[in-house]
């Protein structure tokens, strides 16, 4: 019997990072006819906006009484539904505010999951956020989520260390980790020439930050360490034929917080290191409205539908994402980026390390992946001189480069949307029959003595 399957997230047109990987794992999660029902999502939202099917319910994110009645709607329609429901909740500190409204310091999931799973819905968890050292609220959301719902799903394996750890306690057979799906299924789909070509960038060496655009994104040590990396290593012809697009617009939430002094502050910032590193630079509404040879760095200034996005996947020759957050365990741009066989040089976060370093000891400074995927780097201040030597050992090596574009695009295949989907469907399945398993088809023994073979080997123990 197929499954009918409810996401409980963030979710277009709402312009958040969960919201988007929401929607590409219910797009994903469509092929499957045969496992899945139906899918609708409970989008939660915070400015009113107006969504399209899947959407069928909206929770107000600060109202109490709206996720309350979003339990109730959603027991409801799983009640109607002669198919089972799977609920899948993606949880992240920050859409999770308490009665008034504090972001962070609600237990709105932790009531969805007891709801659902004393009603016998099968509840999954995606964490967007996994922290080393969470304070109290933190580590008891997270257990508490464990301890009410089938399982905690992560996107990586260093997550599921962390959840093992004296920090949460959280055992092993209550987590899963699933690969972060990408969209881009192989390089050809987009061919790069072409790419730069429609955009006006044909003979221009291409570097690219993309996403949502806010302090932590490091941008402003990516254009100090671009423009040492312009002054130590190019000529002034050579200038004109690199190009750092920086595309994206600022999370509307950062605009707006604080009455807007963050972002403000934040903009001030990146003008201090544009002037400092002594580049040319704009800002744009649209690709193909300058002159890249003009330029150093640009900044095209809107939201990346999902078109654009995609081809400057393919138009790029490096991803510069120099993040400052290294407990970052989840990167939707990251794994584009390698599903798209493009070269990374990126910060040392937990996703990082794992993608690129496969988990193995990593040196301070620049280091070259384990299995030459990209570059990574350290965060902050250090991390200028090194994004400079980076671009150095990439711009001028094209054969080291299509070397690591060929080794992130091994990698990326496995991370295809369509293969994480399948995989949280057998877990699914794997879920349901264990619960089903019938225990009572043989007498069930109690110990009410001590065995004496459990003496036997832990004397053997203390011998040892």
């Amino acid at each position: 019997m197929p499954y009918n399957i409810r996401i409980v997230s963030t979710y277009p047109p709402r312009r958040c990072g969960i919201g988007t990987f929401a929607r590409d794992l219910a797009n994903a999660l469509e092929h499957f006819t045969g496992e899945v029902g139906s899918i609708r999502v409970s989008a939660i939202d915070r400015e009113g906006l107006p969504y399209n099917i899947p959407v069928d319910l909206v929770i107000d994110q600060y109202s109490p009484q709206s996720w309350k009645d979003g339990i109730k709607d959603i027991l409801a329609r799983a009640s109607e539904s002669q198919n089972p429901t799977v609920v899948l909740l993606q949880h992240e500190y920050g859409v999770d505010p308490d009665e008034k409204g504090n972001d962070g310091d609600g237990t709105n999931f932790i009531e969805m999951a007891k709801a659902f799973s004393a009603k016998g819905l099968t509840t999954l968890v995606y964490l967007h956020t996994v922290l080393d050292e969470p304070d109290p609220h933190q580590r008891f959301v997270l257990q508490e989520l464990a301890k009410y719902s089938e399982g905690l799903i992560v996107t990586t394996e260093s997550a599921i260390k962390i959840l093992e750890s004296k920090t949460y306690r959280i055992k092993h057979s209550r987590l899963k980790h699933i690969d972060h799906g990408i969209r881009m299924q192989h390089p050809s789909q987009y061919d790069r020439l072409a790419i730069k070509e429609k955009f006006g960038l044909k003979g221009c060496f291409l570097i690219t930050t993309l996403g949502l655009l806010s302090p932590n994104k490091g941008i402003q040590y990516g254009v100090r360490g671009f423009g040492k990396f312009l002054e130590e290593s190019l000529t002034e012809r050579q200038r004109e034929n690199i190009l750092y697009l920086i595309a994206g617009q600022c999370h509307p939430e950062f605009v707006k917080a604080d009455e807007g002094r963050e972002y403000n502050q934040y903009q001030k910032a990146l003008n201090d290191a544009l002037e400092q590193s002594h580049v040319r630079w704009c800002r744009v509404k649209e690709l193909n409205s300058f002159d890249f040879k003009e330029n150093d760095v640009v900044f095209l200034d809107t939201f990346l539908d999902e078109s654009t996005l995609l081809m400057l996947y393919g138009a790029t020759n490096l991803m510069l994402l120099p993040y400052l957050n290294t407990q970052q365990i989840s990167s939707g741009v990251l794994a584009d980026t390698i599903g798209s066989g493009r070269v990374a040089v990126v910060t040392k976060s937990k996703y990082a390390l794992e993608l690129i370093h496969s988990n193995k000891r990593c040196p301070e400074g620049v280091v070259i992946g384990r299995h030459a995927r990209g570059i990574l780097i350290d965060p902050g201040r250090e991390s200028i001189a090194q994004i400079a030597e980076a671009l150095d050992s990439l711009v001028f090596n094209p054969g080291r480069r299509i070397r690591m574009e060929k080794q992130a695009h091994q990698r990326g295949y496995q991370m295809r949307w369509q293969n994480s989907a399948w995989t949280l469907l057998q877990h699914i399945e794997f879920i349901r029959e264990h619960k089903e398993i019938v225990t009572g088809r043989g007498v069930i023994f109690k110990r009410e003595k001590e065995s004496v073979f459990r003496q036997k080997r832990r004397s053997v123990n203390r011998e040892k």
